[in-house]
């Protein structure tokens, strides 16, 4: 008890860290920049990058340094994009920018009175500053004029430029902003949260400097976009490090080894132990661990395409024939750490099973966790669920049978935590508490038996819609799917039925021919789908028209390509927004390590391609094998289920795949290629991150069953670290289990 109150104070001195800023509004601020940024990647590399970094040092530095000393604007003055991003990239070491400034400039250059090129603000007055102190370079980038120049020649003949790589800055950086772009990164309590734990991390490299303690401290994601956002205001980070720490602290992304033993590795696992014996709680926190890798790019020229909202959607929106419940999903990270008041006979062999009172689509097994106290090892638990009812923890013992070889289980009690307590709405997305058990059976102690239980959670998010096409069965005698008399043909071939996840129908889709069409097998002029509805009604959600597919009233068309392009692009679909259909797993759906091996043939990605995701976005994986497609997008479960339904048929016809399967069949097939969600790799510490002295290996990927062993993850963090000083994809396996078993010091 009184290490726990140490430990608390401890929390409590940490969080009065002062800082001069909104750090709230200012990370949210920084993220929407990132995202822009990413929307033109031609300032990752090649000739553009060279020309955004000779602009910067020519033309953008010289005009905030004259804007400081001469006020030579009433308002404030408005980055151009690509200064921008070479400005964030340089502030990001704070310790070179503020001496590149102080011997270029005489000062810091502040972003106190700058405008981020992403705000609605009017830049008429900068723009004309630019263009009177350059008349030769306008104030936007031109990318024409680029291409005929050699940026770094013009660079060495600057008078005042800095020395430090900018280049290799920005290639250390442009991974960041995967980490940090899933919708809660944005969200108000995570990012209050992140901040919380920034004065921690801040609290402990003070800590090892009282007590000339050298160790490279390595912060994990949300942390790590904390400190980025304060060294994105050069002035207010000094002072403020300064005040807390006696020094600027160094932001050192350098280093990029993963491997075990290595600087990050270490680090990682240093401060990890440290933050946990200072503070009492974990370190982890679920949403702000590496993802793994950027997914491979599709393309290196953004596509904008010009779609114009059709007649057809003002005056006659197509029905809505599908209504499915829309589900939420968050991400949980669970660990046991101790137990206490429990008898000496009984402390050995322990372990907690652990389930949800509510199974949903999401978890719905039981899982096995050691307790760290008890064990030394420590397993955290990774998994997916909805953020409903509870989650269950059994406390059980193993002991000896009087059979060789075999153990017998015994509870000694049970306890429950409350998901929606939490969540519905959201008010704390981590919580470290001791549970009181209820026994099984009288243990004779007037103590309950206590169970630490360390759990953290996401903001939950809008699940993808999981949707099967199975081989259409026989209706049922007073069904009420229900085929017309018109035109009625036996439920077979041409016929499949589209279930959820709940195994309940929600439509039926059948490709029809009409008159003489039926009898030409090369003849598809007179084919269309019919789509049958819970309570009978039909609808032509179909049509083929000689060289494409017209698709809910002529509100999508789908058209087919034979060549496969380089990067598989195999189908266009284009209503009021333009989806490309590739080959294989794309993006977001490119196969992990742990994912069992299937043939890439076997997959189509939906990527919608818009001004806001010129490079794509993955919106749906059909699995053309099971029949299952993976919507992520409502607006595009009804085109996507169309369409999957014709070039399932189209490939079929070609002898390409054959999908004739059952509903038990399809089940198993999809729990195989549902895969581990969560990838577990040796060697990754975040962004810029290494190993630790961490073991990770999975005790089931809920539904395909596989194992997967590292020899070391290298921490979670984002990696980056001060100069005082496992990885886990969070995108998820259903129920992994993975094991952190600390690797005691030598």
């Amino acid at each position: 008890m009184e290490l726990e109150k140490e430990q608390e104070l401890e929390w409590i001195e940490a969080q009065k860290i002062e800082i001069s800023l909104d750090l709230v509004a200012a990370a949210k601020k920084q993220l929407d920049f990132l995202a822009d940024v990413d929307r033109n990647r031609w300032l990752y590399d090649g000739p553009t990058l060279q020309r955004a970094i000779y602009r910067y040092n020519a033309c953008w530095l010289p005009l905030l340094a004259k804007y400081y000393e001469e006020e030579i604007s009433e308002g404030p003055l408005v980055v151009p994009l690509d200064c921008e991003w070479i400005w964030h990239c340089h502030r990001l070491n704070p310790v070179r920018y503020k001496f590149d400034c102080e011997e270029l400039y005489g000062r810091i250059l502040d972003n106190s009175n700058v405008v981020s090129s992403i705000q609605c603000t009017c830049k008429r007055q900068t723009e004309e500053i630019w263009s009177r102190l350059y008349p030769n370079e306008p104030y936007d980038f031109d990318l024409t004029k680029t291409l005929s120049e050699n940026a770094s020649e013009t660079l060495s003949g600057l008078d005042k430029h800095t020395k430090y790589d900018l280049v290799s800055a920005v290639k250390r950086q442009s991974p960041f902003f995967y980490q940090v772009s899933r919708a809660h990164m944005n969200n108000d309590i995570f990012i209050e949260g992140a901040v919380a734990r920034y004065k921690g991390f801040l609290h402990l490299i003070k800590r090892n400097r009282e007590k000339s303690i050298k160790r490279f401290c390595v912060p994990t994601y949300d942390i790590d976009l904390i400190w980025h956002t304060h060294q994105l205001h050069p002035v207010s980070y000094c002072k403020d490090l300064n005040k807390a720490l006696g020094k600027i602290l160094e932001h050192d992304d350098t280093d990029s080894d993963r491997t075990k033993g290595k600087k990050l590795d270490v680090g990682f696992s240093g401060t990890t132990k440290q933050w946990e014996e200072t503070f009492g709680v974990r370190y982890w926190k679920a949403g702000a661990m590496y993802r793994g890798s950027s997914p491979s790019p599709l393309t290196g020229i953004p596509c904008m395409p010009n779609i114009l909202t059709k007649e057809v959607f003002a005056t006659n929106e197509f029905p809505k024939i599908i209504k499915l419940p829309e589900m939420r999903v968050v991400e949980v990270l669970l660990e046991f750490v101790g137990v206490k008041n429990l008898p000496d006979e009984k402390k050995r062999n322990l372990f907690v099973l652990f389930s949800k009172t509510q199974p949903d689509v999401f978890f719905n097994t039981k899982q096995k966790l050691t307790i760290l106290s008890e064990s030394g090892k420590k397993q955290v638990s990774s998994f997916q669920c909805e953020p409903t009812g509870k989650l269950l923890f059994k406390l059980l013992s193993h002991s000896a049978s009087n059979l060789p070889g075999v153990q017998t289980c015994k509870t000694l009690g049970t306890a429950s935590l409350s998901i929606q307590e939490f969540l519905v709405p959201v008010s704390k997305l981590a919580v470290e508490k001791w549970l009181d058990l209820v026994p099984t059976t009288r243990n004779g102690s007037s103590k309950p038996i206590g169970l630490w239980v360390a759990v953290s959670f996401t903001v939950p998010t809008i699940a993808p819609h999981v949707l099967h096409i199975v081989q259409a069965r026989p209706f049922s005698k007073g069904s009420c799917f229900q085929l017309p008399l018109a035109g009625r043909v036996q439920a077979g071939k041409s016929c499949r039925r589209v279930i959820d996840e709940t195994q309940a129908e929600v439509i039926r889709l059948q490709m029809r021919e009409s008159g003489k069409a039926k009898m030409k097998e090369n003849c598809l002029s007179r084919k269309h789908v019919i789509g049958i509805t819970k309570c009978g009604e039909t609808h032509a959600v179909a049509e083929f028209l000689g060289t494409h597919w017209s698709l809910m009233d002529s509100q999508w068309v789908l058209q087919h390509s034979e060549e496969v392009s380089e990067n598989g692009h195999l189908f266009d679909l284009e209503g009021n927004r333009m989806v490309k259909v590739f080959l294989g797993r794309k993006l977001d759906y490119e196969p992990k390590r742990c994912e069992k091996q299937r043939n890439e043939g076997d997959f189509m990605t939906a990527v919608e391609f818009s001004a806001e995701h010129p490079y794509g976005k993955a919106v749906a994986l059909l699995d053309l094998k099971s029949g299952c497609l993976k919507a992520k997008e409502e607006w595009f479960v009804l085109p996507g289920l169309i369409s999957a339904f014709i070039l399932s048929h189209i490939l079929k016809k070609k002898g390409h795949i054959d999908l004739t399967i059952d509903g038990k069949s399809m089940k198993e097939m999809d729990s195989a290629t549902r895969g581990c969600r969560y990838m577990v790799k040796s060697g990754g510490c975040g962004g810029c991150g290494a190993g630790c002295r961490y073991m990770v290996k999975s005790g089931g990927c809920g539904g395909c069953g596989s194992m997967v062993n590292s020899s070391g993850h290298g921490g979670w963090g984002a990696g980056c670290g001060d100069d005082y000083g496992g990885m886990v994809n969070s995108s998820g396996c259903v129920g992994v289990v993975l094991a952190l078993v600390v690797v005691p010091e030598t």
